[in-house]
């Protein structure tokens, strides 16, 4: 069943009051939400934050600089993340992309998605991150985070809903409004590290009372306790 607007605003309305603004993407330039979003690809953020220092530490979060960097040594700064000889290759590459990138901003969302889904390293949820957290473009952000969200509140049948059908059953019902998709995502980020997670913690969680998993293992009846059999005295 597809979900009404009211259902929608309900979720963020709850999450906001919960967790409050989360202010994403914590970044200091527009180039590094673009490296931050490539090095995030099958990583957990606080390794991602470690490489981000690094580059940091040697002024390699500058487009210019990065694009002239020797390989080798951008691998050994993007290593807490991962796939670092991949991930180090990726973010080169962006850096020398970058006025590409910059320029699909101003695009029609169509046009500016397709630009960025042709370049080698961007998938679907890498490009909307960019274009929504750097370019400030309206365009919904779906992650595991929102599947499982999704499937557990009856906003999807489940979690192999497709990328491109989730994200359009929120950018319908949802005004397009950077800032709301901007924070929306974050929130349901932080939902799904504090308590939707592949084992749900359900009891301090702001949506539980609509939540389908909570419901079934409240509705489940306990097993019967086995009284113990008296021994025969011998």
């Amino acid at each position: 069943m597809k979900p009404t607007r009211k259902q929608l605003m309900w979720v963020y309305k709850k999450l906001h009051s919960a967790y409050g603004p989360r202010n994403w993407w914590p970044a200091d330039t527009d180039f590094e939400v673009i490296v931050g979003a490539i090095l995030t690809q099958q990583a957990q953020w606080s390794n991602v934050e470690k490489a981000i220092a690094n580059l940091k530490d040697h002024g390699l979060l500058d487009p210019r600089r990065l694009a002239e960097a020797e390989a080798a040594f951008v691998e050994k700064l993007v290593r807490p993340a991962g796939f670092y000889k991949v991930k180090s290759r990726r973010i080169i590459d962006m850096a020398r992309s970058y006025e590409r990138i910059r320029g699909a901003y101003s695009m029609p969302i169509p046009a500016a998605r397709e630009e960025l889904l042709s370049m080698d390293g961007i998938g679907p949820e890498t490009c909307d991150s960019i274009l929504l957290y750097a370019g400030n473009v309206p365009t919904f952000v779906i992650d595991a985070y929102t599947k499982r969200m999704a499937e557990r509140y009856g906003l999807a049948e489940d979690e192999t809903i497709r990328y491109h059908e989730l994200k359009q059953r929120f950018e319908e019902k949802l005004p397009r409004n950077e800032r709301l998709f901007n924070e929306y995502h974050a929130l349901i980020v932080e939902l799904g590290k504090r308590h939707c997670k592949v084992r749900p913690e359900c009891d301090s969680c702001p949506l539980g009372k609509r939540c389908k998993k909570r419901v079934k293992s409240k509705t489940k009846k306990p097993a019967l306790e086995q009284k113990a059999k008296p021994r025969k005295r011998r």
